[in-house]
């Protein structure tokens, strides 16, 4: 059945638009833009890139004196501020358009809701809510570094029914089918960093690139958890990828290797005292560097550590229908464990795939009160 034609349809549009996006915009959020004129597509925009022209810039130059009298339909709130571009406010405004139609407001302290304000002063007649989940959603990793100045964190982790991610041998390709590993490289195109833990280097020698079928994929940050500078300056990710690599360690760290690894090209950042590396501290700092997302693709050392340390915003489980048992066999998530199932935690917002023999299923960590 052919979709009926109203606001949801054209924001759909948007929002698609937008979806395509993700991943190159950095810290800017996705935004897509949608004019509608006598019930005529006149103009399409998305943001492209950081510093770049806004999604409105674009659908508008493309509408041009259509603008006038037309319906706008964007994704985000239009912002009102002057960045690296002028406000789109301003800008839809000075067209003269009729309507604008908002999926949300921008959670940028800068903007939240002033953008709407202005053009409701300005007599423009603005809806806002039209498919608000969906752009929230959209926006996930944006809404939490604009408030936060921190990084979105995903844990990415694939496991066999009875929740082992490695034989006992450490032996762990594949557990997840070709289908879900496609989409585990469309998650590396999608976040500006990747971070795995010293343990999984050592075990596998990763390049952490994305790699799609016959098209190139945007190359993610690869940062390496390694509080005894073990990494190798010979180490793959060194000679495959172009991409920055930065490794967080303590200051008991060794300065001669300190300094191996950054001729080999490594950022090195000493964040705790301590034997391990200060988490917290290390993703303020990665945030001070404008990382605004990071996919976690760690063994349940790492993966529990920052759960421990509540600094994980979503979870993806891919999970496989194996069973390899072993009870040295590494999990998903090694944590200190709960007397009480009221301590558990758990996930909110689930969304459950099958890809495939394999079953995804993610969601947003739900801390306990305690």
């Amino acid at each position: 059945m052919d979709p009926v034609v109203n606001d949801e349809f054209y924001m759909s549009l948007a929002l698609d638009m937008a979806q395509r996006a993700l991943g190159q915009t950095g810290i800017n959020p996705v935004v897509g833009c949608v004019i509608v004129k006598n019930g005529a597509l006149v103009g399409l925009g998305t943001h492209l890139q950081r510093g770049g022209g806004h999604a409105e810039v674009h659908a508008v130059t493309m509408a041009g004196s259509n603008a006038e009298g037309s319906t706008v339909y964007v994704t985000l709130e239009p912002c009102s501020h002057y960045g690296k571009t002028p406000p789109c406010c301003e800008l839809l405004i000075g067209a003269n358009v009729k309507r604008v139609v908002v999926a949300c407001e921008d959670p940028n302290p800068q903007v939240a809701g002033k953008g709407i304000e202005r053009l409701r002063q300005s007599g423009i007649d603005v809806e806002v809510g039209v498919l608000r989940d969906r752009a929230v959603r959209q926006n996930e990793m944006f809404a939490k570094y604009i408030t936060t100045g921190q990084p979105f964190v995903t844990i990415k982790t694939a496991s066999t029914l009875d929740g082992k991610i490695a034989s006992e041998t450490g032996d762990s390709k594949w557990i997840s089918n070709a289908e879900a590993r496609l989409q585990v490289h469309a998650l590396r195109h999608r976040h500006q960093a990747i971070m795995v833990g010293i343990g999984t280097v050592e075990a596998d020698d990763p390049s952490l690139t994305t790699r799609h079928d016959r098209v190139d994929g945007l190359q993610p940050i690869r940062i390496i958890v390694d509080s005894k500078l073990r990494l190798s300056p010979e180490a793959k990710m060194f000679r495959e990828g172009n991409a920055q690599v930065i490794v967080l360690t303590t200051e008991q760290a060794d300065p001669a290797r300190t300094k191996l690894l950054c001729d080999a090209g490594a950022t090195v950042l000493s964040l705790g005292s301590g034997p391990r590396v200060d988490m917290k501290a290390a993703m303020t700092e990665l945030g001070r560097m404008e990382i605004g997302s990071i996919l976690v693709e760690g063994g349940g050392t790492l993966n529990g550590s920052l759960l421990q340390a509540r600094l994980v915003d979503r979870i993806i489980l891919y999970i496989a229908p194996k069973l390899i048992g072993g009870k040295n066999a590494p999990g998903s998530f090694s944590l200190e464990g709960i007397r009480h199932m009221s301590e558990a935690i758990t996930l909110g917002s689930v969304m459950i795939e099958q890809i495939g023999d394999n079953v995804s299923i993610s969601g947003i960590p739900v801390w306990p009160s305690s």
